[in-house]
C-alpha cells in the first residue's frame, strides 16, 4: 500500500551569503535537515527559484540572501504569489519590512512606540532635536546603505528614497521572535557595541504585550516574524523593525529545547499554511 504523499517545499536560500556577524548557511543547513522529518524538501539557489517553483506544494524563502541579492527573482516570486500562482512562506501580504520600510512613518504618524522617523525634509521638525540622525533605505537590511549625519548637514542628506531617524542612544537591542502569532524566545545584545553577540532575554510581561501589539498591527495570520526593538535612556522600549519577510533567527544562541520547540512550531505553521484554502493564503 503506497503512503500518502507528502508536502513538498522548495527551501530558498543562498548558501554562501556573507553576512556579517551571523552565518546565514549554517542556520538554514539546520532547519532544512529538522523540516524534512515532515516534508519532501529541496534547497534552491534564489536565482533558480521562479523556474522551479511550480513543482512544489509551498516556497519558503529564508534569509536576506535571497532578496537582496537577486531581487527580480524574488519580484517574480513575490508576484506571482499575490496572484495565487505560487504559495510563498512567508505570505507576501504583511505590512512590515516585506512592503519596505515605510510602515515606520505609518506608525509614527500613529503614535506608535516607535523610533521617531521622516522621509521628507519639510518634516524634521516633527522630528527630536538630536546631535546626530540615522540616514537608512526604505528598501533594505544588514545595515547596507545605513549612515549616520551630522545635524548640520541633514538636509542635503535627504536625497532619493530614504527615511530619517534621531540617533537614539539606547541601553541594549532586543528581538523578540513569534512563530504565527505565537512568542516563542527573545535576545537581546547586552552590549551594543558587539550587537551579534546575543544572549537569552527573559521579556516582562509590558515587553511581550509591546511586541505582541506589532504582531498584531501586522495582521499575518502565518509566517515567522521578528520584532526589533531598542531600550531607551528613559527605559521605553522603541521598535526598530518589524521584519516579516526571512528574519534571521539566531538559532546558534537557544538552548536545545528552545530550538527544537521553535522547530516544532515552525513545521506546525508550515502544515496549518498548506491546509488553508487557497482565498486564504495570508
Amino acid at each position: 500500500m503506497s503512503q500518502p504523499r507528502r508536502p513538498r517545499l522548495l527551501y530558498v536560500t543562498d548558501l554562501a551569503y556573507p553576512a556579517r556577524g551571523r552565518r546565514y548557511g549554517d542556520e538554514d543547513v539546520f532547519l532544512t535537515s529538522r523540516l524534512r522529518e515532515d516534508f519532501d524538501l529541496a534547497l534552491c539557489h534564489p536565482g533558480d527559484a521562479p523556474a522551479l517553483a511550480d513543482g512544489f506544494d509551498a516556497v519558503v524563502v529564508r534569509n536576506s540572501g535571497p532578496v537582496l541579492t537577486h531581487p527580480e527573482a524574488y519580484s517574480a516570486l513575490r508576484a506571482r504569489a499575490l496572484a495565487g500562482g505560487v504559495r510563498l512562506y512567508n505570505p507576501p501580504t504583511g505590512r512590515g519590512d516585506m512592503a519596505g520600510k515605510r510602515y515606520l512613518l505609518e506608525l509614527t504618524a500613529a503614535g506608535h512606540p516607535v523610533i521617531p522617523t521622516v522621509d521628507r525634509a519639510e518634516d524634521l521638525h516633527l522630528l527630536p532635536e538630536a546631535a546626530e540622525y540615522v540616514v537608512k533605505p526604505r528598501l533594505g537590511a544588514d545595515s547596507i546603505g545605513l549612515r549616520k549625519v551630522p545635524a548640520a548637514r541633514l538636509p542635503a542628506e535627504i536625497t532619493g528614497d530614504v527615511l530619517v531617524q534621531p540617533h537614539v542612544d539606547f541601553a541594549y537591542e532586543v528581538s523578540f521572535y513569534f512563530v504565527d502569532d505565537t512568542f516563542q524566545y527573545a535576545l537581546y545584545a547586552p552590549r551594543p557595541d558587539r550587537r551579534w553577540e546575543l544572549e537569552r532575554y527573559e521579556p516582562a510581561a509590558a515587553d511581550l504585550e509591546f511586541a505582541r501589539g506589532f504582531i498584531d498591527w501586522n495582521g499575518l495570520d502565518h509566517g515567522i516574524q521578528r520584532v526589533d526593538a531598542c531600550r531607551a535612556s528613559d527605559g521605553r522600549l522603541l521598535l526598530v523593525e518589524l521584519e516579516d519577510l526571512n528574519p534571521y533567527l539566531s538559532l546558534d544562541a537557544l538552548d536545545d529545547t528552545t530550538r527544537d520547540a521553535f522547530v516544532t512550531a515552525t513545521t506546525a505553521s508550515l502544515h496549518r499554511f498548506l491546509e488553508a484554502a487557497p482565498d486564504s493564503r495570508a
